[in-house]
């Protein structure tokens, strides 16, 4: 069993290219650090995506995700580098990544991801 996170994702064949379906996932332990006091951010994320040739594997984006544990890193910043990375990795035909996180100083922070191919224009199912 892998001790460490890891900083990329692995990713098998879509075992039905040729359909729009839906992928949702929830992350409901999103831990990092604020950059500015080092104190914890907690998270849940939301990755729902439209498969196009490849398809996330759980398990490597389970050590991904660990990997935020210990960054201090702004919760814009962060939402924009996953979606990123996850686009790059999957070519996806529509990725929508959303990370709600808990109460810091009396707010609540939302932030919202897409990726879209260009050309698709398809709906979210």
């Amino acid at each position: 069993m892998p001790s460490q996170p890891a900083h990329a994702v692995e990713t098998f064949a879509n075992p039905a290219p040729e359909a729009d379906y839906t992928i949702r996932m929830r992350i409901p332990e999103f831990t990092c650090l604020c950059p500015l006091t080092g104190q914890p951010d907690f998270a849940t994320l939301a990755l729902a995506y439209v498969p196009d040739r490849r398809c996330v594997e759980l398990k490597s984006l389970k050590l991904y995700i660990w990997s935020f544990r210990d960054r201090g890193v702004f919760h814009e910043a962060l939402t924009n580098e996953i979606a990123d990375h996850l686009a790059q990795a999957l070519s996806p035909r529509y990725l929508r990544l959303e990370a709600r996180f808990k109460v810091r100083g009396g707010i609540a922070t939302r932030v919202l991801v897409e990726r879209r191919q260009s050309g698709w224009a398809g709906a979210l199912l």
